[in-house]
């Protein structure tokens, strides 16, 4: 007879279950213990990625989120991320949504007079990146125009410090190019058809090309413009301010801060600093606030920036609508009077087109058509479709407003009655003769007014090409409403500017709505 297991098996048996529940049971209970904590909203974009703040939404990793993990648990609180577009962050927590933003947040003193700032959590710097195989740009000096060479195109995160230190560090020496993504940016750079290089804070410096993950990519010429990363707060929220600083020191003395930085491999001498600054009065002196931050642009180079942007937006609606229109007129008649083969890909050119958002077009227009035509590596195909941000805005705007165009020239078309064609017929006249000159020039006419509505709108839409690097109005904006001081003025000159372009189509679409039509027979 087989003896009974001794109890010291049976307890053998059962440790792996009985350590299961305790961990189990431990997790659950500080889940519900963090619940019961007060929340910390913090606003940040995790479309900046890393070494920020990056990862799926369950499990979002960066030395922020754990920085800001390490701060709630210190001011008892439990903080609960917010995702909001990197130059919107301040807008954001003035209206409400977040209690602080933290995400590479640079310290500018003007901001001070809205908001009020934390003590600094990093000090980063600018950094000069280029292709590896890319020689003819070693350092900052390299970025001055030479006589006879056009200019080189610098990338920088729009709204950044790195924007106002090129601009007015070089001014016209080079093309500034703001972008809305580190990431975008980079990939740019690598492609060389649109970026020559990049400046970027010392973070994304770090990880991506210094750690090796970009390899086509190299940093040149030494740290420039240091500044400090803050966490922004509302003036009236005192109390939690003072929390967050304390909780900042102590993540300085007690050295969690070293030991996370140093994870992410972005400990530097510059971080030696905190040691001295968190002890100090916040925020700096005058005289002890970095050039590079105090730096802001003139009223004379937004002024000329203005017109600029202006003449832009005017070039792509009105290049853009004509184009538009013709493609429309097409595809109406073809899926009116065309044969099968002809009607069924236009509807699903029409449905794509209608059926996905303008931004989505312009994305894969701009940055991933060019991929594909790299990863393919066949030179001519890469030249033919890596076009310049401009055509890419003009040709995303006309393919997207062709296919409500087609639909508003085929409702024109079904309108006019069908006798008329039958007539044209019966004269001898061809079936393409009687559409080109009964029945079309009807149908234009009927739909003057909403084709003007769709002129009017896209001239709107046209702010969408800010994504591709093209700065219009809109993307002006953006670019300098981070001067608060400016921002409300910037936004209304630029919507009375969008209104004085617009408002002359309403009365243009009335006096075509009241010339007589005529038919040629």
């Amino acid at each position: 007879m087989t003896e009974a297991p001794a109890p010291s098996s049976h307890f053998r048996r059962r440790l792996p279950l009985l350590a299961g529940l305790v961990l189990l049971f431990g997790s659950l209970s500080q889940t519900h213990a963090q619940a019961d904590l007060p929340p910390l909203r913090w606003g940040g974009d995790a479309a900046g990625g890393a070494p920020f703040i990056y990862g799926p939404s369950t499990n979002r990793v960066g030395f922020e989120v754990e920085l800001i993990a390490f701060l709630a648990k210190q001011i008892g609180r439990h903080p609960v991320f917010v995702q909001a577009d990197w130059d919107t962050l301040p807008d954001t927590l003035q209206r409400g949504n977040i209690d602080i933003a933290m995400n590479g947040m640079e310290f500018v003193p003007e901001r001070e007079q809205e908001f009020a700032s934390t003590l600094p959590y990093f000090i980063y710097t600018l950094r000069l990146i280029v292709r590896t195989n890319d020689d003819s740009v070693k350092g900052w000096e390299d970025l001055k125009r030479q006589p006879g060479k056009p200019r080189l195109r610098v990338g920088v995160l729009r709204g950044s410090v790195a924007e106002r230190y090129m601009r007015t560090k070089f001014g016209d020496d080079v093309e500034v190019i703001p972008t809305r993504e580190v990431d975008e940016t980079f990939q740019l750079v690598e492609g060389g058809e649109r970026l020559d290089v990049t400046v970027q804070d010392s973070p994304a410096a770090a990880y991506y090309v210094e750690g090796g993950k970009l390899p086509q990519l190299k940093v040149v010429g030494e740290p420039v413009a240091p500044g400090y990363y803050i966490i922004l707060t509302r003036k009236s929220d005192t109390e939690l301010r003072e929390a967050l600083n304390g909780a900042i020191r102590e993540a300085v003395r007690s050295g969690e801060i070293e030991r996370i930085y140093r994870k992410y491999k972005l400990w530097s001498k510059e971080q030696e600093q905190l040691r001295l600054l968190v002890e100090k009065p916040w925020p700096p002196a005058p005289e002890d606030v970095p050039a590079s931050v105090t730096a802001k642009l003139s009223l004379k180079s937004l002024r000329t920036a203005l017109l600029r942007a202006t003449g832009v937006t005017i070039s792509l609606a009105c290049l853009a609508m004509p184009l538009a229109i013709l493609l429309g007129i097409g595809i109406a008649v073809g899926r009116l009077y065309g044969p099968w083969w002809v009607r069924t890909p236009l509807a699903v050119y029409v449905e794509i087109l209608r059926g996905t958002p303008l931004l989505l077009q312009m994305y894969v227009l701009f940055f991933l058509v060019p991929m594909a035509a790299r990863a393919i590596g066949w030179q001519p195909l890469i030249s033919l479709v890596t076009l310049p941000a401009f055509a890419v805005g003009v040709l995303g705007l006309a393919f997207n407003y062709s296919a409500y165009e087609s639909e508003i020239y085929r409702a024109g078309l079904q309108a006019i009655p069908r006798g008329q064609m039958e007539a044209a017929l019966s004269l001898g006249m061809s079936r393409s003769k009687a559409i080109w000159h009964i029945i079309l020039p009807q149908a234009v006419r009927l739909v003057v007014p909403p084709v003007t509505n769709d002129f009017i709108a896209l001239f709107k839409d046209t702010s969408i090409c800010s994504v591709i690097l093209i700065t219009d109005l809109t993307g002006l904006y953006y670019q300098n409403k981070y001067d608060r001081e400016i921002a409300l003025q910037l936004a209304l000159v630029v919507g009375l500017l969008y209104l004085a372009m617009s408002y002359p189509l309403s009365l243009l679409a009335r006096r075509l709505e009241s010339q007589p039509l005529k038919v040629e027979g």
